[in-house]
C-alpha cells in the first residue's frame, strides 16, 4: 500500500527514486577508487559522503542546464541531460586547470516520476564516466507546484556542485597572468548550443511553427526538438590530458552564457590583453539557419550563443602543434583561431561576422 501521506506526497516512491538515483551513483565510485576523491562511505542510503582527499588544491564549481530541460519535457528524451550537468561544473573547472573528480546534484520535481529520475541519472553516471567523475552526492525534493514546466508529465529543475583538485603539474590555477601578446588562441569545436542561450532558441522557434515547435523537422527525420536537445560535449577529458602531457597553456575560457567576447575577456583582463580572433569556426548550421528565421543580429547571435566554438585555448605557439595533436587523439575538433594583442579590445571576424569588443 502506498504511503500517501496528507501532504499528497508518495513517501515510497519517493525511496525507490532515491533508491535508483544512489545506484546508478554507485557504480562511478571505481572513476576514483585509489585517486583523489574517492568515496570513503558506500553505504546504501547514506547520500552525504566523506572524500579522502590528502594534501590536494581543490577547486569547486556550481550550476545548472537552465531552460535546455524544457527539450526534454517536449520530446521525451531525458537520457542526455546529464552531459550538459556536467559540461557546466567540470568545464568551469578545467578552464581553471581543474581535474572535476566529484560531483553532487538536486534534482527539484513537482510531481515524481520514477522512470525520468532513471534516465536523468542514467545519463549523469554516464557522462560522469566519460570524464572520469564520481556521483558523490544529490537530493530529489518533490516540491508541487513550486516547480512549472512544459506538458503534462513530471517537471523539473537540475542543478549540480563539483569539485577538482589541481594537478601537480600546475604550480596555480590558470588566472590569466600567464596570458602574453604573440600567444596563439586555439578553438574546441561545439557541437550544438550545449546549455546556454534557450530564452532565444525558444523565443525564435516558437515565432516560426507554433507552440508545438519541437515537432517540427528539421533536417530528414530529426525534429527541432532533438537538434536542440543536442547533448553538451564535455571537453574536461582533453585539458587533463593536456596538462598531464606537458602543455603549457596560458589560459582557457568556456564559451557559455555571454558569447565569445564576453567570456573571453575574462582570460585577458589579468594583463590588459586583447585579441584578433580570425579563424574560429564557423556558427553551426541549426545556428544560422535560427539567425534566418528570428532575424537574429550576428551581434545578438555572437552574445548568446558559442557559434560553434565550445572552449578557447591560449598558449606559446610552440606548444599549438602538440595541442591539435592531442585533440584530434581524443576525437576532439581543434584549429588555431586568433593571436593574442597587446590592445585591449577583442575584434571577432569570420565569414558570417565581424564584432569587436573592449573591456
Amino acid at each position: 500500500m502506498s504511503n500517501q501521506k496528507k501532504s499528497g506526497l508518495d513517501i515510497n516512491l519517493g525511496n525507490l527514486c532515491s533508491k535508483d538515483a544512489f545506484n546508478w551513483a554507485k557504480k562511478t565510485f571505481p572513476n576514483r577508487t585509489n585517486k583523489a576523491g574517492a568515496a570513503a562511505l558506500k553505504v546504501d542510503g547514506v547520500f552525504s559522503n566523506m572524500l579522502q582527499f590528502a594534501d590536494q588544491r581543490i577547486g569547486i564549481a556550481s550550476d545548472g542546464i537552465g531552460t535546455k530541460i524544457e527539450l526534454a519535457e517536449r520530446t521525451g528524451i531525458y537520457d542526455t541531460l546529464g552531459f550538459d550537468l556536467v559540461a557546466m561544473v567540470a568545464d568551469d573547472l578545467a578552464t581553471a586547470g581543474f581535474e572535476p573528480t566529484n560531483i553532487s546534484n538536486i534534482i527539484d520535481v513537482n510531481k515524481l516520476d520514477r522512470a525520468i529520475i532513471n534516465s536523468l541519472m542514467k545519463g549523469l553516471a554516464e557522462a560522469c564516466d566519460y570524464c572520469g567523475m564520481s556521483i558523490s552526492g544529490g537530493e530529489i525534493a518533490e516540491l508541487g507546484n513550486r516547480i512549472s514546466g512544459y506538458g503534462a508529465g513530471m517537471h523539473f529543475n537540475w542543478c549540480s556542485t563539483a569539485i577538482g583538485i589541481l594537478p601537480t603539474e600546475l604550480e596555480k590555477p590558470f588566472d590569466g597572468t600567464a596570458v602574453q601578446p604573440g600567444d596563439k588562441v586555439i578553438a574546441l569545436k561545439a557541437d550544438g548550443f550545449r546549455s546556454n542561450g534557450f530564452s532565444l532558441v525558444r523565443r525564435v522557434v516558437e515565432a516560426s511553427f507554433g507552440d508545438t515547435w519541437h515537432n517540427e523537422i528539421y533536417e530528414g527525420d530529426q525534429t527541432w526538438g532533438e537538434v536542440l536537445l543536442t547533448p553538451s560535449l564535455i571537453y574536461t577529458p582533453v585539458i587533463t590530458k593536456m596538462i598531464h602531457s606537458g602543455v603549457q597553456l596560458s589560459g582557457v575560457a568556456h564559451i557559455t552564457g555571454g558569447g565569445l567576447i564576453d567570456n573571453f575577456q575574462r582570460v585577458l583582463k589579468a594583463n590588459s590583453v586583447g585579441a584578433n580572433l580570425d579563424n574560429l569556426f564557423e556558427p553551426l548550421p541549426v545556428m544560422k539557419r535560427l539567425m534566418a528565421l528570428g532575424n537574429v543580429a550576428a551581434e545578438d547571435a555572437y552574445l548568446y550563443w558559442n557559434m560553434g566554438n565550445g572552449m578557447l585555448l591560449v598558449a606559446k605557439e610552440n606548444q599549438v602543434d602538440q595541442i591539435i595533436e592531442i585533440t584530434k587523439a581524443l576525437g576532439y575538433q581543434a584549429q588555431v583561431a586568433g593571436t593574442i594583442t597587446a590592445e585591449r579590445k577583442v575584434t571577432l571576424k569570420t565569414a558570417s561576422a565581424e564584432l569587436e569588443g573592449t573591456y
